[in-house]
């Protein structure tokens, strides 16, 4: 219950007694004065909550906990009105009584509502009700309309190219792993020892040791030469015991010569070269060999293909395809070793004039090399274009189409150094992809060494120069710098497939 207290208005009844009001006993005294009431500041601020307990939407912003937090500040301030000085002041009707208080008044004003003093009531903004301006629509619509457009775009390039994509049906021609070993029916093995053309250090041979079947793999091995042969006078004469392939006796006999002043030795290392001119071409198809190619130093693997016929003459005016070609030499090899493949197509009216450089391409594998494993070597070929790949047709090495004549892009001269004029054989054929319109067969090959560029001078330790009488002699000299590094001086073929493009279309 609140107590009340009374003061009378003379000066002798001025001090009440403090015991009396501790007494139960004790009784008000009275005075006939009337009784002034007065209200002190804590009062004003309980009013002033209460009358704000409904605050006006636009002068007053609100949290979502504040109505608890406003009925706590109410008990607060009861509190604090309670707990203050219970004495009171002279003439004046006091409702204090005297109470613990807990909190600062600090405490208490901060979880009252925040009253903005700066936002009067009406000057809140409400732009949703403002009236828009109608061009401001479009900036919502024309990005959705650009979406939608470029969705369009894309499906129409994804159909273009889809329908652009040219799809031909394949006949079979040749798909042999070689379960049942070499077939003769279809693989020839060249024996020669005359360079082939490139000045390469290899003679190849007939038997089984350069070229053989070993649990379902064909091998085509490099070995060394009969020392005997390389450091004693006597000629190898392939002609002679009718081994050699070749009618031409340059690449059927060879001879080493001790004797002071001369330098001429037989082909420092034995190889194989095998081909399918016998049982196996195609004119327009598919090609694919799944091979590992060699390790070793001046190891030069090779899948390739040539005409069946010479039509437009000899090499390369009847053309060349290399499906791949690569170096045994390790990545730090100058020109790059058995980590890069390249494909090349070779035509000219001649061969100083061969524009191979027209078109070739180099890969490179990645994080690997092509002997750490087997790889698939693929060559897709139609009237329209060429296109040599590894693995599969997206990984393609060199691509060229026939859209124009094989002479324009050639861009080859008039006349040779002589001033004898060059003719184009080609171009009234009425074909733009000749001489790559006629039959090729496919030839492997291990070839090792040669003096046409494919290794360059005096990079990465060549121990011999291309324009030297002496580069077989001083390519066996050095043999204990290169010998060591082959570690596998092999090309190992696991499956040869070939197929012919019968759509019933193509001028076979």
């Amino acid at each position: 219950m609140e107590k009340r207290f009374s003061t009378y208005g003379s000066k002798e009844d001025d001090s009440p007694s403090h015991s009396s009001d501790c007494s139960p006993s004790a009784t008000p005294v009275r005075s006939n004065s009337p009784v002034v009431r007065t209200r002190d500041p804590i009062s004003e601020a309980l009013a002033r909550l209460e009358r704000a307990e409904e605050p006006e939407r636009d002068s007053v912003v609100s949290f979502p906990d504040a109505p608890a937090d406003f009925e706590n500040e109410k008990d607060a301030i009861r509190r604090l009105s309670i707990g203050s000085s219970s004495r009171p002041n002279s003439g004046i009707l006091s409702t204090q009584s005297s109470y613990p208080v807990s909190g600062s008044r600090q405490d208490i004003r901060a979880a009252r509502y925040f009253h903005s003093r700066r936002v009067r009531p009406g000057e809140i903004g409400k732009p949703w009700l403002d009236k828009k301006d109608p061009k401001e629509k479009w900036t919502t619509i024309l990005p959705i309309l650009g979406v939608f457009v470029g969705l369009g775009i894309s499906a129409f390039l994804i159909w273009d190219g889809l329908r652009s994509v040219i799809h031909h049906k394949y006949c079979p021609v040749m798909d042999t792993n070689f379960t049942s070993g070499l077939d003769p029916n279809i693989w020839t093995k060249e024996v020669e020892l005359g360079g082939f053309g490139h000045g390469e250090f290899q003679e190849t041979t007939g038997g089984d040791e350069n070229v053989y079947v070993d649990g379902g793999q064909l091998v085509i091995k490099a070995t060394l030469q009969d020392p005997i042969l390389m450091e004693n006078s006597n000629v190898m004469d392939l002609l002679e015991d009718g081994t050699c392939t070749s009618k031409s006796r340059k690449n059927c006999v060879a001879a080493t010569n001790v004797t002071a002043g001369n330098s001429s030795v037989v082909p420092p290392v034995k190889s194989g070269r095998i081909n399918t001119k016998k049982g196996a071409s195609i004119k327009y198809g598919r090609v694919e060999v799944t091979a590992k190619l060699p390790e070793g130093d001046w190891l030069r693997p090779a899948i390739w293909m040539m005409p069946v016929d010479s039509v437009y003459g000899r090499w390369p005016r009847s053309g060349e395809i290399d499906i791949a070609k690569s170096r045994g030499n390790n990545h730090t090899y100058a020109q790059g070793g058995n980590n890069i493949v390249s494909s090349a197509l070779h035509w000219g009216p001649n061969p100083s004039n061969d524009a191979w450089h027209k078109i070739t391409k180099k890969h490179q594998a990645l994080h690997t090399t092509y002997s750490a494993g087997f790889n698939t070597f693929g060559l897709e070929w139609s009237e329209k274009y060429l296109f040599t790949y590894i693995n599969n047709r997206l990984i393609q090495v060199t691509y060229t189409n026939f859209k124009k004549p094989m002479w324009n892009r050639g861009g080859f001269p008039r006349a040779r150094i002589d001033n004898t004029r060059l003719t184009d054989p080609w171009t009234k054929t009425g074909h733009n992809n000749a001489p790559f319109d006629q039959a090729f067969y496919l030839v492997l090959d291990m070839a090792v060494g040669s003096t046409n560029g494919w290794f360059e001078d005096h990079k990465s330790g060549k121990p011999w120069v291309d324009k030297s009488s002496t580069a077989r002699k001083d390519f066996w000299e050095a043999r204990d710098q290169w010998y060591p590094t082959w570690k596998s001086p092999k090309l190992e073929v696991s499956r040869v497939v070939m197929l012919q493009q019968c759509d019933g279309t193509e001028d076979l």
